[in-house]
């Protein structure tokens, strides 16, 4: 059933199966790459790395042969697989009327940076050999295909690992029926009322399978498609999947996430900085992106500069009015905003209700919002709390730009559900493995040891300090009254600069010679 191949252009190989049972009424077969172009059969079916057909077995058959080739004119290394079905199998991709193969089990794949999507032909009832094959539109009753099932299953690589042998074991997983079911992720079921058309978030980078079984209910019998598989990127953008821009950008904001995370409280202008440069910065990003056709890399430096803007502007705001009310609604929001985004990162994201936009937008608002209205009351733990929460996650976002950890996507997918009006129709399922639950300790870890430190230190110090504005007007007129204050007595600031040239002129003036310089008397 199964066997590796090397391929090349110019000899094809031959598969035979001999002995083929009288009860096989139709044999899958595939052959799959990682990324060079395969045919199973050079005239009865198209090229592509996950390709197969299928051979409908006359009377008295018992010997298949299939003649496999590659595009490329190195060898290829490619696996071989064979499945056999009964009369009372249904027959993926027999009602097809889009695809080039009279019968195509073939899924079809495209992705884009956003999104990956699938589309296949639909399947037949199952029939004996020899007999015509039951009809694609006689009917919609039960003894017709409208019966028929589709359950869509989805299947994760190792992470970080894109070597062919990886690829070869693991699509054997997902090509026979309880393979799949044993291993893969059930997303959805579809009937035959649906389109065979699905989106799933993309994941450049990770490895994917993709595969459709289909279910016969009245006999209880399924077959599966040929699996897919997508790494969402061509190999040679995989030499370095992230811009050194985003390595510069999120490296520079996880240093000071960290201190945030430990010191955000104590340092107080610090932690407004933060904040205020996420907010500000999260919203430009968004704005430009929208309006504007500009590069990633311009992007990128103009939201820096936009959220060092908004950071300083947070801060002058709380010098010049000391509001703590403002500043912890912009603080309370930021964490309200990365609360909510881990909650629609969960299964409960891909739920059918939250493919409308106007409820995923209000949910999601109104559980952001839930953030600062709990702590409306304790401001101080708010704000530690979103010291060590959002600190610590920058620190996440900066080992994403180094190594692969689903934990990016938390925001990713928020951003890309911003940006694209139709992003909400993709399944945001992604995988966790020995990566992510490594990264998410350090993540826990990071933010329950920065919240805790920072409580223990706070406890006995004044919930925040004191208004710096009025603080600085009370010293100025402290100052302009008390003549016994050392510092009334300091010359202006105008004043002070005059002396400082002079002196400094004074250093570069010629020395006058040394002796007696007596005025003459007239």
């Amino acid at each position: 059933k199964f066997r590796n191949v090397l391929l090349n252009q110019t000899n094809s190989v031959e598969a035979v199966i001999r002995n083929v049972a009288s009860n096989v009424t139709v044999v899958i077969f595939q052959v799959h790459a990682q990324q060079n172009s395969v045919n199973p059969s050079v005239n009865s079916s198209g090229t592509g790395v996950d390709k197969g057909l299928v051979s409908i077995l006359r009377p008295q058959q018992s010997v298949c042969t299939w003649y496999l080739r590659s595009l490329d004119a190195n060898q290829v290394l490619s696996t071989a697989i064979s499945i056999p079905y009964m009369e009372k199998d249904p027959i993926p991709g027999g009602c097809n009327l889009e695809f080039d193969l009279e019968v195509d089990p073939n899924i079809y794949l495209d992705y884009t940076l956003v999104d990956v999507h699938i589309k296949f032909a639909p399947a037949n009832l199952g029939y004996a050999r020899g007999a015509n094959p039951p009809s694609c539109d006689s009917g919609t009753g039960q003894n017709s295909r409208w019966r028929l099932r589709y359950d869509v299953y989805q299947y994760f690589l190792p992470e970080n690992d894109l070597s062919e042998m990886v690829l070869m074991n693991h699509i054997r997983k997902m090509s026979e029926v309880h393979s799949i079911k044993a291993n893969g992720i059930k997303m959805l079921t579809l009937t035959t009322d649906d389109k065979t058309n699905i989106y799933f978030s993309s994941l450049p980078g990770q490895g994917v399978i993709y595969n459709v079984i289909v279910w016969d209910p009245l006999w209880n019998t399924s077959a599966a498609y040929i699996p897919v598989h997508t790494y969402a990127c061509s190999f040679a953008d995989l030499v370095d999947s992230c811009k050194l821009s985003t390595k510069v950008f999120f490296t520079a904001l996880a240093i000071l996430g960290l201190f945030t995370c430990f010191f955000g409280h104590r340092f107080w202008k610090t932690d407004l900085f933060f904040m205020g440069f996420i907010f500000t910065g999260f919203f430009f990003f968004v704005f430009i992106t929208r309006v504007t056709g500009l590069g990633y890399d311009v992007r990128l430096i103009l939201t820096a500069v936009a959220g060092i803007i908004g950071g300083l502007l947070l801060v002058a705001i709380w010098w010049r009015f000391g509001s703590v009310l403002l500043c912890m609604l912009i603080i309370g929001l930021v964490l309200g905003f990365l609360f909510s985004s881990v909650v629609f990162f969960t299964p409960l994201g891909d739920y059918k209700v939250f493919r409308d936009d106007v409820v995923f937008w209000v949910t999601f608002s109104c559980v952001a919002l839930m953030i600062p209205v709990l702590f409306f009351g304790c401001p101080r733990i708010l704000n530690i709390l979103a010291c060590g929460i959002v600190g610590s996650y920058s620190v996440v976002l900066a080992i994403a730009c180094y190594v692969y950890t689903s934990l990016a996507y938390i925001i990713l997918d928020l951003i890309r559900r911003i940006l694209n009006d139709y992003f909400s129709r993709a399944y945001t399922n992604v995988p966790f493995q020995t990566n992510d639950f490594i990264i998410l300790a350090v993540w826990a870890m990071l933010a329950l040891s920065g919240i805790t430190v920072q409580l223990r230190r706070e406890r006995s110090e004044v919930p925040f300090p004191p208004h710096p504005y009025l603080l600085w007007k009370r010293e100025r007129e402290r100052r302009s009254t008390n003549v016994l204050d050392p510092s009334h007595h300091i010359p202006p600031l105008r004043e002070r600069i005059h002396n400082k040239l002079l002196q400094i002129k004074e250093v570069f003036q010629k020395e006058q010679p040394a002796g007696e310089r007596t005025p003459l008397l007239l």
